[in-house]
């Protein structure tokens, strides 16, 4: 169905930044290990395009740090880990995450009066 295909997408992207940062909140990570993660579930499949872009606008953002680290299996590997900063927008993010799937569910959903 096109109709939806393009909402979805649209509410995808939205959704990347708050899956990101909670990835990053349970440990660190480099950025092709995030995309992998991120296909693992198939509603947020995100191509290295989007992921790697979106990782460099949280960082200067200053709520994502990065370092390097060596691999075993080839060249030294950027991670990323969440700020101090980047754990607070987090905890935010998630109390407004919460607000809003309750509110929809009410209304769309099998809430309250449905």
């Amino acid at each position: 169905m096109a109709e939806t295909s393009d909402w979805n997408s649209q509410m995808r992207r939205g959704l990347l930044e708050l899956c990101i940062l909670g990835l990053l909140k349970k440990r660190p990570s480099y950025g092709y290990e995030i995309v992998t993660r991120l296909a693992e579930e198939p509603n947020l499949a995100a191509q290295e395009g989007t992921v790697y872009p979106l990782l460099r606008r949280l960082r200067k953002l200053g709520w994502l740090e990065t370092y390097w680290e060596e691999s075993d299996s080839g060249p030294p590997r950027q991670y990323y880990r969440l700020s101090s900063e980047g754990s607070r927008y987090l905890t935010a993010l998630r109390k407004e995450w919460k607000q809003l799937t309750r509110s929809v569910e009410a209304l769309v959903g099998g809430g309250r009066n449905n």
